[in-house]
C-alpha cells in the first residue's frame, strides 16, 4: 500500500508546480517514486505505475498545456516508466547505498538521454545533425541536474529513513536491555 501512496505522491509532484503557477524544471519525485514502487511491488504491477503516471501525462497535456493528447507521443515515456519500475524490482529488492545510487543515476540518465533524443528526432527545434543533437542535450542539462538531484534526495529519504528508523529502534532496545550499573 505504501508503494502506491508514494507513487501517487510522485505523480502529484508533477502537478504541484503548475498549481502554484511555476515550473518545476524537472524537479519531481517521479524517478524516486518509480524506484521505490518497483522495489516493493511484484513486477507485473509496473503496469499500474505506468497507468498512474500516464494519467498525469494526459492531465498535463490536455488541461495544463492545452494540447491535444496523442498516445503515440507518450509510448516511449510510458516504456521508460515501466523500465525503471522493472529495473528497481531486480536491483532494489536488497537495498544498499550502492544499489540505490545506481538506480538513481540509471533512472535520471536514461530519462535525459531518451527524452532528449526523442525531442531531437521528432521535433523541429534542433537541426538533424550531430551538432543539433549535442545542442539539444546541452540545452537540457539544467533539467537533467534537477532530475538527478530530486531523484537522489527523494530516493535517499524513501530508502534511507526506514533503515535509520530500524537502527535507532535497535539502539534504543539494546540500550534499554542493559543492566543499570
Amino acid at each position: 500500500m505504501i508503494a502506491y501512496i508514494v507513487l501517487i505522491l510522485a505523480a502529484l509532484s508533477r502537478l504541484l508546480p503548475h498549481a502554484l503557477h511555476g515550473t518545476g524544471m524537472n524537479f519531481t519525485a517521479v524517478g524516486a517514486g518509480l524506484l521505490f514502487f518497483g522495489s516493493r511491488r511484484p513486477r507485473w504491477q509496473a503496469l499500474a505505475a505506468v497507468a498512474i503516471l500516464a494519467a498525469t501525462d494526459f492531465y498535463l497535456t490536455r488541461f495544463v498545456y492545452g494540447f491535444p493528447f496523442q498516445v503515440k507521443g507518450y509510448l516511449i515515456t510510458w516504456a521508460w516508466y515501466a523500465a525503471v519500475s522493472l529495473l528497481a524490482s531486480g536491483l532494489l529488492r536488497k537495498v544498499t547505498v550502492l544499489r540505490v545510487a545506481t538506480g538513481v543515476v540509471a533512472s535520471a540518465t536514461s530519462f535525459f538521454l531518451l527524452s532528449n533524443f526523442v525531442v531531437w528526432v521528432g521535433g523541429g527545434m534542433y537541426p538533424h545533425s550531430a551538432s543539433g543533437l549535442a545542442a539539444c542535450y546541452v540545452a537540457a542539462l539544467p533539467f537533467y541536474a534537477n532530475d538527478l538531484i530530486s531523484t537522489g534526495v527523494i530516493s535517499a529519504a524513501l530508502f534511507g529513513l526506514p533503515v535509520l528508523a530500524a537502527k535507532l529502534t535497535e539502539a534504543m532496545h539494546s540500550h534499554s536491555n542493559q543492566p543499570l550499573a
